[in-house]
């Protein structure tokens, strides 16, 4: 995504440029902190986490955050989908948790700037005294664009016949991996060139290997008229469950 971002910038423009190539995965995978705005911890559906000692999250707690002791943390995400947005906040051990869930093979976990007091200082809600949810329960909203992952499957096993499945991975992620039956490859950036294999009388879902490049493809063919939806999960997820034809 990141150099497809970069010719995007060129195009507009932009001159002084410089790509990270290996970007946001393998900055999580050196267990490298990332960090949520306020904006997304207050109206995203995010599973916010308190892992300081329960009688501090009782003293003053973000708004609508678990209290889940770091001592606790893993036991406690077992049930939790592993695509549900992790924000965590704590004391020092808060890194050494962030290294847990991701052990764990959660997709996003961020942080939250500068903590409890960062979230005070900046003049976040807060909520004191007894804690009632102690039980994690989160279900995925869907965003503006994305399709379920229930008709993302129908589609690929071939039941949904007025719907065209697009990977928008590189052909050689498609070599190296497989592809979904009744899928067509197009990758990000032949997208418009390519236009013209896409019907406008049928439904286009897109997908890549995480969501980011499918959404990228979805923008650009919802402004010239397709009806399209994109797939917003890491496609070796196990909820995706859909047959890969080797190459």
């Amino acid at each position: 995504m990141s150099t497809a971002s970069a010719g995007l910038a060129k195009k507009i423009g932009y001159t002084n440029i410089r790509v990270y190539l290996d970007g946001e995965p393998a900055w999580s995978k050196a267990n490298l902190p990332t960090y949520s705005t306020n904006e997304f911890i207050k109206n995203g559906n995010v599973v916010l986490i308190d892992i300081r000692p329960s009688k501090k999250a009782i003293a003053g707690r973000i708004k609508g955050a678990y209290s889940v002791p770091y001592d606790t943390l893993e036991n406690t995400l077992d049930d939790v989908p592993r695509n549900a947005p992790l924000v965590l906040y704590g004391d020092k051990e808060v890194m050494d948790a962030v290294v847990a869930v991701r052990d764990q093979e959660f997709n996003f976990v961020s942080l939250v700037e500068g903590g409890y007091q960062g979230w005070v200082k900046s003049g976040g809600e807060i909520e004191k005294g007894p804690i009632f949810n102690t039980e994690i329960k989160w279900v995925r909203k869907l965003g503006k664009g994305e399709v379920s992952v229930a008709d993302f499957r129908k589609a690929v096993a071939g039941e949904e016949k007025n719907t065209v499945v697009v990977d928008a991975r590189t052909k050689e992620e498609v070599a190296e991996l497989g592809i979904f039956k009744n899928t067509i490859n197009i990758p990000l950036d032949e997208i418009p060139s390519r236009m013209n294999e896409l019907p406008k009388d049928k439904k286009i879902y897109v997908h890549c290997s995480t969501g980011a490049r499918a959404d990228m493809a979805y923008s650009e063919l919802v402004k010239h008229g397709f009806d399209v939806k994109f797939l917003l999960l890491n496609i070796k997820d196990a909820e995706c469950d859909c047959e890969i034809i080797k190459p």
